[in-house]
């Protein structure tokens, strides 16, 4: 006998229980309502946000200096699909404000009780509307111009999700962790957080990144990070904010603050952009410490992609990618963008100081190289400076493709370089100097390294070493195929290998560098470092291996000049943070440590 099953009729939810489910998505946890709220007075042109959490974080209050919302308004504003951010349908794909769904209050109201106490400046008195249940009752009251969000008793009528939430401490763990995102995206706004009437969180508000990062986290943070600032005028993208070194880590990507638009986002195209700089950078399983913002055209994003507004997509990936890689590399080279006033009048203008310019050489009137030139001995072909005196700065970047100045810090030095104050060796391994800022001690081996990494990676000839003899090297059959398929990337970094037989093979030549080394060991480096790797990375490893064998070994005792040699170059690289592996070169106790240990005053 067939069991008939009869679908039930279809009825319209009701409209509290509509604005319950869609909470489900906007209002996970009372983080969301923190951040919910907290945006919302940022749109509202907010200088300075309280934030307080008590009743084991369901008791939450945000009260702000915003515009306040006008008493006609108010009923609207806490139904669902309301809001003042969106005038036309249009509005959609030009996103300028922190939120513009108009979900978030309706969203609340289902699942708490609300009071909500607002003033604009037209008005002498305010309004204050109760909420409960997707009710909204409104009266005047008297309050200050701005916005103060009252929420009590959250998911009380919600118990499942009540169930769900985690301890008090981890659940404002995670308010926490959103108010300090906040503050770092807009460092203008002073924002104070609260728990249980304790202030465990305040900022300024100077309107000055760094003094932000440094009142969320600390100094110690502060000290450890490099400046981004990259600017592409013709996409109308720039990106700014801050990097940590390589040697100063953390154990996870929770320190990863990603904005775009001043908008916090779970990005993968940025993140990639940020893992690929720091790959050779930093030892694995440690991330950097990263606050990046970047602007971009919102018509070239799209924000509109989940309602929490954490995802995004791009019109043009690759373009983003390039951009956000290539300025954080600036970044940890010392790379500081500035903008540059095109030269007028005679030749011998207003360029004073050492800079290092990117300027365009002529091969003749109509090829042009860039070059980079110290402005104290720049000679500027007579007609490139008649065309300069002629045309305006958009017909000069017609004329030629790039017309912008970059400052590198530290700035050049000078011919004749000052010594080291080197106050010798320790083991054989570490060098020791006496600083200005205290005692540098550096790892001799991977300070060399460093070095040699960057010169290999950056020539195109690599001088390469011929062997009259060469041992038989036998590999197993999975790595001489490997070998055969990478052969030029050997031969790239002047290796020069043939095969005797299947599995054996010989070196022809060598790197240079590499000439007392057996061959052996540089294969047997080599593949032991590949550990399974796609092939992608087989000419990174080739690089790595050859700077560490070239490198000076520990325990090898070193002259004064040959110290000398090692720091001197080591200097002049552009990551001289930690070596290719990741492990850091150097380390600066300061004069305070040490004198404070031994209890001296200076």
């Amino acid at each position: 006998m067939e069991l008939l099953i009869q679908m039930p009729r279809i009825k319209q939810l009701s409209k509290h229980l509509i604005n319950q489910i869609a909470a489900g998505e906007v209002i996970e946890r009372p983080a969301s309502v923190v951040k919910e709220l907290t945006e919302n007075s940022i749109d509202a042109g907010a200088t300075k946000i309280s934030i307080d959490i008590n009743n084991d974080c369901r008791d939450i209050r945000v009260a702000d200096n915003g515009c306040g919302i006008h008493p006609d308004d108010i009923m609207l504003a806490f139904s669902k699909h309301a809001t003042s951010k969106l005038k036309e349908d249009e509005d959609l794909f030009d996103i300028r404000t922190l939120g513009f769904r108009g979900e978030a209050l309706a969203s609340i109201i289902s699942i708490s009780k609300l009071t909500c106490t607002t003033r604009t400046k037209d008005f002498e008195v305010g309004t204050k509307v109760k909420c409960e249940n997707s009710e909204v009752n409104q009266v005047e009251t008297g309050c200050a111009v701005g916005t103060i969000m009252d929420i009590k008793e959250l998911f009380y009528n919600v118990p499942v999700r009540l169930k769900f939430l985690k301890s008090t401490g981890t659940e404002f763990s995670y308010i926490q962790e959103i108010v300090q995102s906040i503050a770092l995206s807009h460092p203008e706004v002073s924002i104070e957080l609260k728990k249980f009437g304790k202030t465990v969180l305040k900022t300024t508000g100077q309107n000055d990144l760094l003094r932000t990062i440094k009142e969320v986290y600390s100094s110690e943070v502060t000290d450890n990070l490099k400046e981004v600032l990259k600017t592409d005028e013709l996409s109308g993208l720039k990106i700014t904010g801050f990097v940590s070194t390589p040697d100063y880590t953390r154990s996870s990507k929770k320190s990863y603050h990603l904005y775009i638009n001043s908008r916090s986002v779970k990005c993968p195209i940025m993140q990639k952009a940020v893992d690929m700089v720091y790959k050779h950078l930093t030892a694995s399983n440690k991330y950097p410490f990263i606050v990046l913002n970047l602007e971009i055209p919102p018509h070239d994003v799209d924000v509109n992609v989940h309602p929490t507004k954490k995802e995004v997509r791009y019109k043009n990936p690759n373009q983003i990618f390039n951009f956000i890689y290539t300025a954080v590399e600036g970044g940890l080279s010392n790379y500081v963008e500035k903008s540059y006033t095109p030269i007028s009048g005679t030749k011998q203008d207003s360029i004073s100081s050492p800079d290092v310019i990117k300027f365009p050489v002529a091969r003749d009137e109509n090829s042009f190289i860039e070059k980079d030139v110290d402005t104290n001995t720049m000679h500027v072909p007579d007609f490139y400076m008649k065309k300069l005196e002629e045309k305006n700065v958009q017909e000069v970047q017609d004329f030629t493709p790039t017309y912008q100045q970059q400052i590198f810090a530290p700035e050049p030095q000078s011919p004749i370089e000052p010594e080291e104050n080197i106050i010798g060796q320790y083991h054989d391994t570490y060098i020791l100097i006496d600083t200005d800022e205290g005692l540098e001690i550096i790892d001799q081996h991977i300070a060399e390294e460093r070095y040699i990494y960057e010169k290999l990676k950056s020539e195109k000839n690599i001088i390469s070493q011929m062997l009259f003899v060469s041992d038989v090297i036998e590999v197993s059959a999975s790595d001489a195929e490997l070998i055969k398929e990478n052969i030029d990337k050997f031969e790239r970094f002047g290796y020069g290998i043939d095969f005797l037989s299947d599995t054996e093979i010989i070196f022809r030549k060598v790197p240079q560098l590499l000439a007392k080394v057996n061959p052996k060991d540089i294969m047997a480096d080599i593949l032991e470092n590949i550990n399974g790797d796609v092939v992608d990375n087989m000419e990174e490893k080739i690089l790595i291996t050859t700077s560490c064998k070239a490198s000076v070994k520990a325990n090898t005792k070193l002259t004064i000049w040959q110290m000398q040699e090692i720091v001197k170059k080591w200097r002049t690289t552009k990551m001289p943070y930690t070596c290719p592996h990741g492990r850091p070169i150097s380390k600066v106790i300061p004069h305070k440590e040490l004198a404070a240990f031994f209890q001296r005053s200076k």
